[in-house]
């Protein structure tokens, strides 16, 4: 039993205590003022009918909410299992279709094995295109370096030149 029910309980067994106790005192009539009129009757029922009328009135309102608590528990463990049904469908069906994806491709791939004929021919023609590029690429690289190469003799020269007349320029200054 939760601790919440044990008090609730706890404190109604003391009211009910209470009032079996004074039960006298709680049926002596007493002039009470209900604003325009002025009524006989006793307090301590009016007051304990009161009590009683909340506590009943509490109790209907948790049983309620307790309900509908259940109601939307069940109906979101519906959509849950609806959904995971929708989703297994829908996984199977990716998986058939990645089946039958994967089947075709493998007969086509057999199909090129089987016809590997042209497709040898296909393969040596571009082979044949790559060997041919990458001599043309060699080719083009040595001529870049040459090209290079050659100015940067031709500069080591000019620096040579002018720099040898400016040693003889400074030489026959001194």
């Amino acid at each position: 039993m939760k601790f919440r029910t044990a008090f609730l309980l706890l404190v109604l067994c003391l009211t009910a205590g209470f009032s079996a106790l004074n039960w006298d005192t709680f049926n002596n009539p007493t002039t009470l003022s209900l604003g325009l009129v002025d009524v006989q009757a006793p307090l301590g029922l009016i007051m304990l009918g009161l009590v009683g009328f909340l506590t009943a009135y509490f109790l209907v309102f948790v049983i309620y909410l307790q309900g509908s608590a259940l109601l939307d528990s069940r109906r979101n463990a519906q959509q849950l299992q609806a959904n995971r049904e929708l989703a297994d469908k829908a996984e199977a069906s990716r998986f058939t279709e990645l089946r039958s994806f994967l089947s075709v491709e493998l007969k086509k791939l057999a199909d090129n094995k089987a016809g590997a004929g042209s497709s040898a021919q296909a393969d040596a023609a571009i082979f044949a295109r790559l060997d041919r590029v990458e001599k043309e690429l060699l080719a083009a690289v040595e001529q870049s370096g040459s090209s290079v190469t050659a100015s940067l003799g031709e500069l080591e020269d000019r620096l040579a030149r002018s720099g040898g007349s400016s040693l003889a320029r400074e030489q026959s200054r001194g």
